[in-house]
């Protein structure tokens, strides 16, 4: 038996070989094939739609400033804006009487008055501007338009509540009513009702 072995020996390993063999490539061909990765192409992102760009402010600066001219200034600008577009306000200037803080608006005269001026022009914006011809032919005062002595002629109103109007004007901007105009020193409910029909703020 041993002798048998030792002759068939290399046979026997040849056939164990090829067994070995021929079953790695019966399990290699069994396993099953990778399914095939799918790669989807990204979704597409919505594009922003573009903010507009705010329209500029044109503004005339006036008075008592380095540079007075017409200035573009940023649709959220104040006064204190424009007076620094200007070359900022000069030695003579009384800053006490117009309001640094408020907006401005397109179109806009700001003027910064001088010391010891009485009678400074009016700044005016779109809202302020000339009366219409009705109100011509109605003889109403236009309030954010008209002189001292325009407003002097108004039932009640001197002089002295005259100026007020006008300081008001320059600190505030225009009377939006003329229901505004009580909110002026002096002037009361009842200087008021002399005064309504014969004011407008157009």
């Amino acid at each position: 038996m041993a002798d048998w072995l030792e002759r068939y020996r290399g046979y026997i390993l040849i056939v164990l070989l090829n067994l070995v063999v021929l079953g790695g490539m019966f399990f290699f061909l069994r396993r099953p094939e990778p399914e095939p990765v799918t790669i989807l192409p990204p979704e597409p992102t919505a594009t922003p739609l573009p903010t507009p760009t705010p329209k500029p402010l044109r503004v005339y600066v006036s008075g008592a400033v380095a540079h007075p001219d017409v200035y573009e200034l940023p649709c959220d600008s104040i006064v204190k804006d424009a007076v620094e577009a200007a070359g900022g306000a000069t030695g003579e200037a009384d800053l006490n009487r117009i309001n640094l803080a408020r907006r401005v608006h397109d179109e806009e005269q700001i003027y910064v008055p001088r010391k010891g001026e009485e009678n400074p022009p009016v700044s005016t914006s779109p809202s302020s501007a000339s009366p219409s011809p009705s109100d011509q032919r109605g003889h109403k005062v236009n309030i954010n338009a008209a002189t001292a002595e325009e407003l002097s002629t108004l039932p009640g109103i001197g002089p002295t509540k005259a100026q007020s109007i006008i300081d008001y004007r320059l600190a505030n901007g225009p009377f939006q009513s003329i229901e505004d105009i009580k909110n002026v020193r002096g002037i009361g409910e009842a200087t008021f009702e002399k005064l309504k029909d014969k004011i407008t703020v157009q």
